[in-house]
């Protein structure tokens, strides 16, 4: 293998890693996102059914 292509390679391997992370971290936002959503619509759930 010639330099030329291993570094091809290691670009290539260090692309998919960046493309993953890209992904995980989008899963993890949107996710956080939801969760929180479903937090404060719980309050407001509880809210409106507490006992005044």
């Amino acid at each position: 293998m010639t330099d030329n292509q291993r570094k091809k390679a290691a670009a290539s391997d260090q692309e998919s890693w960046k493309e993953k992370g890209v992904v995980l971290r989008a899963f993890f936002y949107i996710f956080g996102t939801h969760v929180l959503a479903g937090f404060v619509y719980l309050l407001f759930y509880l809210g409106q059914h507490a006992q005044k």
